[in-house]
């Protein structure tokens, strides 16, 4: 029991001896973190006033810089269109015939009234000259029963009866110079034709297939949808006088075709809530050419006084757009603007600019709001006048 009792003894003051060495450590370790942020805060005060002097001593931002001006502006509407025919002939003949003669080419321009194909005559030629003698014999009769019914040696019956001879063989003869006037297939509007489809020596049925079609080019429409929002300035700029509309295909390299809007739909499409619009352009060198894309532009009138900036100023960010505007003071201020709409790389401001402000265009990405900036031309050379 003795050992025992030593035993516990001894191992209970080991415990206590191992709890002081932790208490030490424990306090070494909180000497040293003392000693870290002693360390660090006497390193901030040695080092941050010449990292304020670094900032302070940073260079202006160099920025390219315009005016907001206050200039006419089109309303400007802008969409993609297809060109249209006013009028589409498909020419059939009207008799039963040969071609003996196609007087035009594939995509020749023809104006009303030309020839274009001849069919074989001869047999309606040879009927009508049938007719026409029957005709000349029984006029002869009539001439010659008149004055006889009269002296009452014929009946008044037989006179009627030449008469009305002469009257079937007339209409006969009348019918047969139409026929044969259908001989030759004439051209019914001006226009471009398109393919050949029936060619010389080919019989043909009257209204059988199509022998060619024409398509009006000069003038010709274009048409395009435009949404149902529109409809009510559109109607307006028309009360007024024409609206202008301007036309161009992918690849023309000349000035846009100017026309104007000539109607627009009696109904607005439920499905997708827009309305079709068709313009007219005289189309005088042919530019616009039936079933092409076009990019459309109309101007529904002008503002005389908008306020405008470089679309390069107007910045995009996640709620808004905005323009870094340039003070007096070459002091950069960033400021939430409203975009009216864009046009050829000028953009509308409806809100927050007022004419003769600064506006940067270039270099703003580097830009914060209170950001000294160094004033430049374009060329990157720096102006004399910083308001310039």
């Amino acid at each position: 029991m003795l050992n025992d009792w030593r035993q516990r003894r001894f191992s209970g003051a080991g415990t206590a001896t191992l709890g002081k060495a932790e208490q030490k450590h424990r306090l070494r370790r909180a000497g040293w973190v003392v000693a870290g942020l002693v360390v660090a805060a006497i390193a901030y005060e040695l080092f941050w006033p010449a990292r304020l002097a670094t900032t302070a001593a940073r260079p202006p931002v160099p920025v390219t810089v315009a005016s907001v001006a206050s200039q006419p502006m089109p309303v400007r509407l802008d969409t993609i269109g297809t060109v249209q025919t006013i009028a589409n002939v498909s020419v059939k003949s009207r008799i039963d015939g040969v071609i003996t003669d196609v007087l035009i080419q594939d995509g020749q321009y023809v104006k009303t009234g030309d020839a274009m194909f001849k069919l074989d005559d001869r047999a309606a030629k040879a009927q009508l000259e049938q007719y026409q003698a029957q005709l000349d014999n029984a006029k002869a009769d009539v001439a010659r029963y008149k004055p006889l019914v009269s002296e009452q040696f014929i009946s008044r019956q037989q006179y009627d009866t030449a008469v009305a001879n002469r009257d079937m063989l007339q209409a006969q003869v009348d019918n047969f110079a139409a026929q044969l006037s259908y001989d030759v297939i004439n051209a019914p509007i001006d226009g471009r034709v398109g393919t050949i489809t029936i060619k010389t020596g080919n019989s043909i049925k009257a209204n059988d297939v199509p022998l060619v079609t024409i398509n009006q080019v000069t003038p010709i429409y274009v048409g395009f949808t435009l949404p149902q929002t529109e409809l009510p300035g559109i109607r307006q700029a028309m009360t007024a006088g024409d609206v202008a509309v301007t036309a161009i295909a992918s690849g023309d390299t000349g000035a846009p075709v100017a026309g104007k809007i000539a109607f627009f739909d009696n109904t607005i499409d439920t499905n997708s809530g827009t309305i079709a619009v068709k313009a007219i352009f005289d189309n005088a060198q042919e530019r616009l050419w039936p079933g092409e894309f076009v990019n459309v532009s109309v101007t529904e009138r002008t503002d005389p006084n908008a306020i405008t900036v470089p679309q390069a100023a107007v910045l995009i960010g996640q709620n808004t757009t905005y323009v870094y505007v340039i003070k007096d003071d070459n002091t950069a201020e960033m400021r939430p603007v409203k975009v009216a709409r864009t046009i050829d790389g000028v953009s509308v401001i409806a809100d927050g600019l007022n004419p003769g402000e600064r506006v940067a265009t270039d270099g703003q990405l580097r830009l914060t709001n209170g950001s000294q900036v160094g004033v430049r031309s374009t060329n990157g050379q720096p102006k004399t006048d910083p308001k310039s």
